[in-house]
């Protein structure tokens, strides 16, 4: 079983060491932390930040959101990456408007209802917006468990037991285990990283499973990324920048990345955008959704 020292030690730590992060601040609310969670999801938060707030002063609430024509939520994704992010959360915002009269719900399996939204999403919404004790797992959480608690430099893929993990080390007091899960996540974003872990500036150096079985070198079974350069999704981003700064007009479709280097795959980031609804057409116009 882990320690329960664990928490003692990471708590008042993270209270202590965290960064200053818009959606860790006062008074944030359950709309900013569902966006932020939105964004975060495969992209580093020094680009989540600057667009976060463009976001939220723009579509201060979910009704705002689900006001505007869905092209308006794509355009305004900018660089992100996986836009479809913004399509969902665009649905999302309806759902929230039609079926919670505008209130993010706080119950979990409400929240795994609406559009877009999983297991990390719906249990960090409950969590840091609304303070209930929920497990909260991302993949830092699963490293840092794998490492102090398991004795294994690299986590397994994801799995719902994950969550049984994370529940163990949560403190009995709603509060605490807010921050506990927050905690663990910090320790893997800023110590206990992936390819260089901080070992000398671990606050739970001296209970970790890993350091004290010598820091062996273990099998990473996980699957990994494709590289983006020259990629099909290289290319949907190509395309995706190209109607956007035509916007709001449609361009021809023939005008779109007439220089990339292999038709065939501009043609099949085109087509996958436009089954996506990521983009539209009309006749040979391809344009944001509406």
């Amino acid at each position: 079983m882990p320690s329960p020292d664990l928490a003692a030690v990471l708590v008042p730590w993270y209270r202590d060491a965290q960064r200053d992060l818009p959606w860790r601040r006062e008074g944030f609310g359950a709309w900013g932390t569902l966006v932020s969670e939105f964004m975060l999801q495969q992209t580093p938060v020094a680009r989540v930040i600057p667009l976060l707030d463009a976001w939220l002063e723009r579509w201060p609430t979910p009704s705002a959101l689900a006001a505007a024509p869905a092209g308006e939520a794509v355009a305004m994704w900018q660089n992100l990456g996986y836009p479809r992010r913004a399509l969902w959360l665009h649905a999302a915002a309806r759902e929230i408007r039609d079926r919670h009269d505008g209130v993010v719900p706080r119950d979990v399996d409400q929240l795994l209802a609406l559009t877009g939204i999983g297991d990390y999403t719906a249990r960090a919404v409950a969590v840091f917006a609304y303070g209930d004790r929920h497990p909260v797992v991302d993949t830092n959480t699963r490293r840092v468990i794998a490492r102090a608690v398991t004795g294994r430099q690299h986590p397994d893929a994801a799995h719902r037991r994950d969550l049984a993990a994370m529940s163990a080390l949560l403190p009995e007091d709603d509060g605490d285990a807010a921050v506990m899960n927050a905690a663990v996540m910090e320790l893997g974003q800023t110590i206990c990283t992936a390819r260089a872990p901080r070992c000398d500036a671990c606050p739970i150096r001296d209970a970790c499973a890993w350091v004290r079985a010598g820091s062996p070198v273990t099998p990473d079974a996980r699957r990994r990324q494709a590289r983006y350069e020259g990629s099909d999704r290289q290319a949907r981003g190509a395309a995706m920048r190209a109607v956007r700064d035509a916007a709001p007009e449609p361009m021809p479709r023939a005008a779109m990345l007439v220089d990339w280097h292999d038709d065939a795959q501009r043609e099949r980031a085109i087509g996958s955008l436009l089954r996506d609804g990521l983009l539209v057409a009309d006749g040979e116009l391809v344009g944001l959704p509406s």
